[in-house]
């Protein structure tokens, strides 16, 4: 009885993301820091959860490793967010009412269809970014430092390299006309589905939600260190419904992860990993 309510933990704590955004007084909607409040809560329930419902004992959290997670967080939040509204989204908002573009039936539409298809919108390019990065070695070489990470936890999944986290930033979903509720919602909800699918949590959700949403079963698979052939596949951040539409889909689990021998980088070398074949080369020829 007790496994069976931990595996409904991550769609409870959909549920209850969507209904706050649905329900929330539109003074809090409005409110500069109600965003980042909401996934802040989100990612500490969860970081909680490890050390209630542990799924792998090798995967505990540290010292050493929640301060790496915390700074990330912060990074991100505070950082690629910046950026990402500066170079990104507010200049396609700029486009749309330049270009006229508008989508009328979306606005139109109820709540939860409209969080859906921000959603799934954003995730498809997620998808194809992520399949991009595994299989043109330039793309990989930023994306590489977050399969270096040798456990999963909650805050594993703004581990990377900035370059990567940038690019991974990225949607039109600024193009689309939705609600602002819808909109945060949709955030939020992502945020719920892979901070789940990085976490140390021993939740196995039922057979619906793992069919269109990601799991620690299938991104755990993601990152196994069995090879970095094995890595390709379940790309899906948040939605791994696109991998199955588009034949990248493997069943299975891993326990053990990370690459290259498993050697943990610091943040130093996940910050200068791509650039480490240029200064390889920039030895050789001194020498």
């Amino acid at each position: 009885m007790k496994q069976s309510l931990v595996n409904l933990l991550p769609p409870a704590t959909l549920a209850a993301v969507i209904a706050f955004w649905g329900l929330a007084p539109q003074a809090w909607i409005e409110a500069p820091w109600t965003l980042m409040i909401v996934g802040l809560v989100v990612i500490a329930f969860v970081q909680l959860l490890e050390l209630l419902c542990e799924r792998h004992e090798d995967w505990r959290i540290n010292r050493r490793e929640l301060a790496t997670d915390v700074f990330y967080v912060a990074f991100g939040y505070g950082v690629i967010g910046f950026l990402t509204e500066t170079l990104i989204d507010g200049p396609l908002g700029e486009l749309k009412q330049a270009w006229g573009i508008a989508t009328p039936w979306l606005e139109a539409s109820p709540f939860l269809v409209q969080v859906l298809v921000v959603l799934f919108t954003f995730e498809f390019g997620q998808y194809w970014m992520h399949r991009a990065m595994h299989n043109w070695y330039p793309l990989w070489l930023i994306h590489a430092p977050h399969h270096h990470v040798t456990q999963l936890n909650a805050m594993k999944g703004f581990i990377g390299n900035p370059i990567e986290l940038f690019l991974i930033s990225i949607g039109v979903i600024s193009l689309l006309d939705v609600d602002r509720n819808a909109l945060f919602a949709a955030i939020t909800a992502g945020l719920v589905i892979t901070t789940y699918a990085h976490a140390n949590v021993r939740a196995d959700p039922p057979i619906w939600y793992g069919f269109f949403l990601t799991t620690i079963r299938n991104h755990s698979l993601h990152h196994t260190a069995l090879s970095y052939e094995d890595t390709r596949c379940n790309y899906g951040n948040a939605v791994i419904f696109w991998d199955r539409v588009f034949g990248t889909y493997k069943e299975g689990e891993s326990a053990v992860v990370g690459q290259d021998e498993r050697r943990r980088l610091s943040i130093r070398e996940q910050w200068l990993f791509p650039f480490m074949p240029l200064f390889e080369r920039a030895k050789r020829l001194e020498s």
